[in-house]
Order: C-alpha cells, then structure tokens, then sequence
C-alpha cells in the first residue's frame, strides 16, 4: 500500500485477513495525519440516510461508486468501527460519529488490530515514480529504496492539505504514464470575496448562523464564517462544487444568502413595520428581527458602495434584502486549505477492481480517483469503500495466478 491514509489503511486490513503479507509506505512520519485532522471537530464517518439518497450525494460519479459502497456501506462501516471498541451515533442531522467523537482513539485500535495481523509499516518513503527496471521508487532518509512487490495499492489521496502528506505530486507521475488524470482542484473549499477594509477588519472570524445559502438552484441551510479574505463554512462547502465551477468558467459569481430563512417574508415585513424611533437602522435590525452585528454588516456590505442606501429602504424592501442578499465572489481559496480535493484518475482507467487498465497489478482508490463529495460523512465512506474494493480486487487477481 503507497499511501496510509483511510484508504490504503482499509485495503491493508483486508488484504492482511486474505493471508497477504503488505506493507504501508507512507511519506510523514505517521499514518492517518489528514484522518486525525477529519476528527478535530468530530470524526464525521458516514451518513444515516438512505443509501440511495446518500449515492447521489456523488454526483455523476455515482455509478462508479456504487458496487464499492454497496459492498461497504454506512452499516457496515458502523459496524466495523464498533469491532474496534467505538461504537458510533446518529447525531442531529443524520451524520455518524464515533461516540468519542475523535479519530485518535479509533486510530489507535485500528493501528493495534493491523499490527497484530502482520502488516508492516515503512514510514518517512515517498513514493517517486517506477525506476528504469520498472521496480517502485521511493525516496527515503537514507537513500533511494526500490521494491518489486506482487500488487500495489496507490491511495496517495488529493492534494487537499499537503503538509499532512497529500501533495497531489502524484498526478504528474501518472500522467507521465499516460493515464488520464483530471486537474485537481478544491472542494468543499472557502471563497474569495471583495470585501472592504472595514468589514474585513471588524467581522473577520465571525460565524453566520441559521442561515441559508443559494446558488444554481441548489439552496442549503447551515452555516458560514466570515474570514479575512472570504466565506467558508458547511453551507458553503456544500455548494462549493457548483460555485468553483462557475467561477472558473466565467468568473466572479454571486452566492445568494437569507440571513432569516425560517421567516416568511411577510413576518419579516409585519416586523420591520414596527416604528424605529430614534434607533440608528443597526440598533432596529437587532431588536427587531434579532440580527447579529456580523450579519448586519454584511447587510451594509452587500450594498457597497452606497451602504446608506438601505435605511431608504421599505419595510418590504428590507425584509426581501434580509433574505436576499447578494454576495459576489471573485475566487475559490486555495486548494492547500480545502477539505478535499476534486479531480483525479479517470474512472475510465480503472477496471471493475479498480487496477489500472495501463498498470496491471496496479490499483487505485480513495481521494486520488475523480469524485467529490460533500461534507457530512461521504469523503471518508467513499475512501474506505474504494479501498476495501480495490484489496478484493488485488485479492483476485492473486487468486487467479
């Protein structure tokens, strides 16, 4: 296995309990780095919802999915981690958590269990590419190291937070191969917003709370952060795709925000029609429909450069702005900050085991295959399901030697 994280950690298991002697090479110093950084606010492992609504969750990737998830779905996966001593919960909204609601102690027994099978660890080895003998490479403290295993597990992930050891310098490698790789990009990722000096400097860090988000026809309720150069936040990352994609084609876009969205606007306006006396707009705002200083600064903000425009508003007016307002956005944050990436080795170069058509004896999975996800458990359910698939594959083939 190239590569420790959930992926190739799942393959490793399955593959130790086939009788396979396997090895995890890893580039950092320990396994499961980005994994322990899924749980630093809870290690989101899976969805309670249906399986059907949960597949769709991936987009056009989901037929190419689907046999991998059927064969490790959410249950299963509850299962498995209840096995290792952390029986899991639904919470609130359907999302699946370990009842420690942190990775380290699941990775700790995970890694106690793989050990106990056998499965030896090469850490501090980045894979380089074949040599001239077609023998793997890797780079190492002490020198180049070569290996001829039987079959090799590639689950290098994205390139989503590279210094916990997923730098996507994988895609070039492959490509020179002549695999079809797709451009890795950000997903689930914040975004770059205009934002003036004063509101940059005032709201920065500030969280927008019970709102909702709407962009190409997708609405979602959640919430956001204000960061110094933008919005982030779950509602944003779960229309991040469709806003990436925009912004790439045509540039700057406009994410559509109701700070209110569990009131009708015609409460809104029986609200805003109340007298204001002498209360400055900001002080009525608050008292009135009980909005945050951050959300009505965005307010202002939206209204940039004529912010005092708004106080001519009508009572109407306002109430349709409330849940309305237009946040124009120029850029998509960097992918070194995203929650995961998209792009990624075409499904076309995989067979139904997931070994490269170009590579036999080569397979692939996790975040390195092209597929993007939501938050809410689907990153990590589709990266130990393709894992497993792809060790029932390489299983196979062995069988058929």
């Amino acid at each position: 296995m190239i590569g420790g994280g959930p992926a190739g950690l799942m393959a490793a298991e399955i593959l130790s309990a086939g009788s396979a002697r396997v090895t995890v090479y890893d580039r950092m110093p320990s396994v499961g780095r980005k994994f322990l950084l899924a749980g630093r606010g809870g290690l989101n492992l899976t969805h309670s919802e249906p399986l059907d609504r949960f597949l769709a969750r991936y987009g056009t990737a989901a037929e190419n999915l689907r046999a991998a998830i059927d064969s490790l779905p959410p249950d299963a996966l509850r299962a498995w981690s209840d096995g290792l001593g952390q029986p899991t919960f639904v919470g609130s909204s359907g999302r699946v958590f370990p009842s420690a609601f942190k990775t380290s102690p699941l990775l700790r027994a995970w890694l106690r269990r793989l050990d106990a099978a056998g499965v030896s660890f090469k850490l501090r080895h980045r894979w380089t590419g074949w040599d001239d003998t077609g023998a793997l490479a890797f780079a190492t403290p002490d020198g180049p190291v070569t290996v001829r295993p039987d079959a090799t597990l590639l689950a290098l992930g994205g390139a989503s937070w590279p210094r916990l050891g997923s730098d996507g310098g994988w895609a070039d490698t492959l490509a020179g191969q002549g695999i079809e790789v797709a451009p890795l990009r950000p997903s689930n990722s914040g975004f770059i917003a205009e934002w003036s000096d004063h509101f940059r400097e005032r709201f920065a860090g500030h969280p927008l709370k019970r709102i909702a988000v709407s962009f190409g026809g997708r609405d979602v309720r959640g919430e956001a952060i204000i960061t110094r150069d933008g919005l982030e936040g779950g509602a944003v990352y779960a229309v991040s795709g469709p806003l990436r994609d925009a912004i790439d084609a045509w540039g700057p876009a406009v994410l559509m925000v109701a700070l209110r969205p569990d009131m009708t606007l015609d409460a809104l306006t029986t609200k805003l029609e109340a007298p204001r006396g002498k209360q400055s707009l900001s002080t009525f705002l608050r008292k009135a429909v009980n909005l945050s200083p951050a959300e009505i600064g965005l307010l202002h903000e939206s209204m940039m450069p004529a912010p005092a425009r708004l106080a001519e508003f009508s009572p109407r007016a306002l109430a349709e702005r409330i849940n309305a307002v237009p946040i124009r956005l120029v850029g998509v944050a960097p992918i070194t900050n995203a929650i995961s990436s998209a792009g990624g080795i075409a499904f076309d170069e995989l067979d139904a085991d997931f070994m490269l058509r170009k590579r036999p004896g080569y397979f692939a999975a996790g975040e390195m295959l092209d597929w993007e996800a939501p938050t809410g458990g689907y990153l990590l359910q589709a990266s130990f399901a393709t894992g497993a698939a792809a060790a029932r594959g390489m299983l196979a083939s062995f069988a058929q030697r």
